[in-house]
């Protein structure tokens, strides 16, 4: 499979007549915007507003984040299977409005999920601080059952990206990014040599408010899959999980794995990348020993030297983290974690809910608990008063004067575990 990312730089939202890019500003016509999105009968209203880099402007609660694009050559068109017909995607090219984001917010079954500061404090956590965001606020009709609820609001923001993304159809990409892969027997012969590595990227499907789809179908209902990595990188997977801002992977982060991406970058040079394994995490534990077996036996049967696992989430899922560890390690297959941590305020708790003794290469990502102070915005698009019932928030985080006190928990993107955040370290 060939994928072709065509980045087209943007480098500034504005609302007009048309929708359109030119010059990296890409121009939006609200009215029509939302028009589109209300022939959806279970919307009741759409807000449309813009937040630019630097502006002192606080987005909460944030649903998703997703990427504009548009597929100019090749099978599949905006998310198949949970947007658009069914199609096998990873090959073609795919004109990205690059540095644009759609953000959508809204009560999701109740106020859930995060908050974004594009400027200070709380800009150094989320990577959404540097794309310029317009944001869809979503009102759905009364009266939806939760899991419609949150369904509307989810497609919504699918179709907002795809909209949008049609006006880069025509525009000349400042920037080609190539990610081209053979079949694994292709890929050994090709590189005999390398170490063997797949990847293993845990997700969320434990239910309403915690799922994944992957070409439509929740995860909650699959057997570990292997998928092609561009699969992932051509929107084959979507997130429907809206709980813990700090380390949900957004559909943006999946459109732009940065696992994937960095794979990709050593691909040929020091590991031959076979592909990506999606692990559901459960919550029953007949099914943590069904997928965690699953997952171990794909990466034997595919003759892995090394793989690294991502986890989703923090506390239920590190036992399932843990588990596919103690099994790949036993088998002797070299594996590297990736996961946040849930350290306490003060950094002294056990980070992880499990352990295991094979556990020897883990990344950390952050602490979960970490607490910051995010000074007072001069707009707030959404609700503030919503942080008190965030994760990562609670009753008086929000003080008089505006300012709000908050876990990172509450930050989007800020401990993310597949490292598409903002968090370093400091040697001492």
């Amino acid at each position: 499979m060939k994928l072709e990312h065509r980045r087209i730089h943007i480098e500034d939202i504005q609302f007009g007549e048309k929708t359109s890019v030119k010059n990296g500003i890409l121009m939006v016509n609200q009215e029509e915007l939302i028009e589109v999105l209300k022939e959806d009968d279970k919307i009741q209203d759409v807000k449309v507003d813009i937040a630019r880099p630097g502006e002192r402007i606080r987005i909460i609660p944030v649903k998703d984040v997703i990427e504009p694009r548009v597929k100019i050559e090749g099978p599949g068109k905006g998310f198949p299977g949970a947007l658009s017909k069914m199609e096998q995607v990873g090959e073609g090219k795919v004109n990205i409005l690059y540095g644009a984001a759609i953000v959508t917010i809204g009560d999701i079954v109740g106020f859930q999920e995060g908050v974004i500061d594009m400027w200070g404090e709380g800009a150094k956590w989320t990577p959404f601080s540097k794309t310029y965001n317009l944001i869809i606020d979503i009102t759905p009709i009364e009266g939806l059952d939760p899991h419609t609820h949150e369904g509307t609001v989810r497609v919504a923001g699918l179709r907002a990206a795809e909209y949008i993304g049609e006006a880069g159809r025509g525009v000349e990409p400042d920037e080609i990014l190539t990610y081209e892969m053979c079949s694994i027997a292709e890929e050994i012969n090709k590189y005999p040599d390398l170490p063997k590595v797949l990847y293993v990227e845990m997700l969320i499907s434990q239910g309403l408010l915690h799922d994944t789809y992957i070409y439509g179908v929740n995860s909650q209902l699959i057997l570990p899959t292997l998928l092609h990595p561009n699969e992932e990188l051509d929107e084959a997977v979507v997130s429907g999980n809206c709980v813990a801002a700090c380390d949900k992977i957004t559909t943006y982060q999946h459109q732009n794995n940065s696992v994937i991406l960095d794979l990709y970058a050593q691909h040929g040079k020091t590991l031959n990348f076979m592909g990506v394994i999606m692990t559901p995490e459960l919550t029953t534990l007949d099914g943590k020993f069904r997928t965690c077996d699953y997952t171990a036996k794909l990466c034997k049967m595919l003759g892995a030297d090394g793989v690294i696992v991502s986890e989703e989430g923090y506390g239920n899922p590190d036992s399932d983290l843990l588990m596919i560890c103690k099994r790949l390690e036993t088998a002797g297959i070299k594996t590297v974690l990736i996961t946040d941590e849930c350290s306490g305020r003060d950094g002294m708790s056990q980070p992880l809910a499990d352990t295991a003794k094979e556990a020897i290469a883990v990344i950390s990502t952050g602490n979960v608990s970490h607490v910051v102070t995010l000074p007072p915005a001069d707009k707030v698009i959404g609700n503030a008063e919503s942080i008190a019932t965030l994760a990562g928030g609670w009753a008086g985080a929000l003080l008089e004067d505006g300012t709000l006190m908050c876990e990172l928990n509450a930050v989007v993107g800020s401990t993310s575990e597949i490292g598409y955040h903002n968090c370093t370290v400091e040697l001492y």
